[in-house]
C-alpha cells in the first residue's frame, strides 16, 4: 500500500465519521446520514479532479470510497441509534456531548491534514507547480467540509474557525516545498500531515482566529 492510499484511506474515513455526526447532531435521517458522510469524504476530491480535468472524478469512477463511506456512516449512525434507544430518547449527558465535540473536531482535523498532502501529491503527479500543488491541497482538505456545513445549514467552518484554511495552506506549502527540494515522498507527506494536526491543535487549544470585523449593534453574530 502506498502512501497516497494510506492517507486517502484515513481522510476518507475521518471525514466520513466527521459527516456522520454532523447529520446526527442535526437529526437528519439514516439516508440524510449516508448522504452527508459521503459528501463530505468525496466532496474535496471531486472538485480536485474538476479542476485538473479528471473526468468523471475519481469518486465516480471508483465506489470503493463511497462504500467505505456509507459503511461507517452506518456504523456510528447504529452505535448511536441504540444507545439513544437504550436511554429512552433522553438527550445525552453533558460529559457525552463533550466526548463528541471533541472527537467531532478530531476526525475532522485528521480529514484534513490526510487530505490536504493527498491533494498535493495528486497535484505533483499532474504536473502542477508549486502555487497549483497547494491550491489543490487546500481543496481537496477543505471541499468535503463546506460541503457537509452548507447541507447542514451551517456557516462552513473555513470562514469562522480555528484558522481552518490557514492550517491546510501551511501543511500543503510545506509538502509541496520538501518534496521539491528532494524530501523522501513518505516524509514529505507526514510532515504536512503533521503540521496541519499541530496548527489545528494549537488553534482549538489556544482559542486563535483570524481578525474579524465585529457587527453592528442590532445585526446577528456569527
Amino acid at each position: 500500500m502506498t502512501w497516497l492510499m494510506i492517507f486517502d484511506f484515513l481522510g476518507t474515513i475521518a471525514f466520513a465519521f466527521s459527516g456522520t455526526i454532523t447529520a446526527v447532531r442535526h437529526r437528519m435521517d439514516i439516508f440524510g446520514v449516508n448522504i452527508l458522510a459521503v459528501v463530505t469524504a468525496t466532496g474535496g476530491g471531486m472538485m480536485r479532479d474538476i479542476v485538473i480535468g479528471d473526468f468523471p472524478p475519481k469518486a465516480f469512477r471508483d465506489p470503493f470510497y463511497a462504500l467505505i463511506s456509507m459503511a461507517t456512516a452506518n456504523v456510528v449512525f447504529l452505535v448511536q441509534y441504540g444507545r439513544q434507544k437504550r436511554r429512552k430518547d433522553l438527550p445525552l449527558p453533558k460529559n457525552i456531548a463533550q466526548v463528541s465535540e471533541r472527537l467531532l473536531f478530531w476526525m475532522d482535523t485528521l480529514g484534513l491534514g490526510a487530505f490536504t498532502v493527498d491533494g498535493v501529491m495528486i497535484g505533483i503527479h499532474a504536473g502542477g507547480g508549486l502555487f497549483l500543488i497547494t491550491i489543490l491541497g487546500v481543496l481537496t482538505g477543505v471541499g468535503g467540509g463546506v460541503l457537509r456545513d452548507l447541507l447542514a445549514g451551517e456557516t462552513p467552518a473555513i470562514f469562522v474557525r480555528h484558522v481552518y484554511a490557514v492550517a491546510t495552506i501551511a501543511g500543503g506549502l510545506l509538502t509541496g516545498i520538501l518534496y521539491r527540494s528532494g524530501a523522501p515522498h513518505g516524509f514529505a507527506m507526514v510532515a504536512g500531515f503533521a503540521a496541519v494536526l499541530c496548527i489545528r491543535w494549537l488553534a482549538n487549544r489556544y482559542r486563535w482566529n483570524l481578525p474579524r470585523i465585529a457587527g453592528r449593534r442590532g445585526e446577528p453574530r456569527r
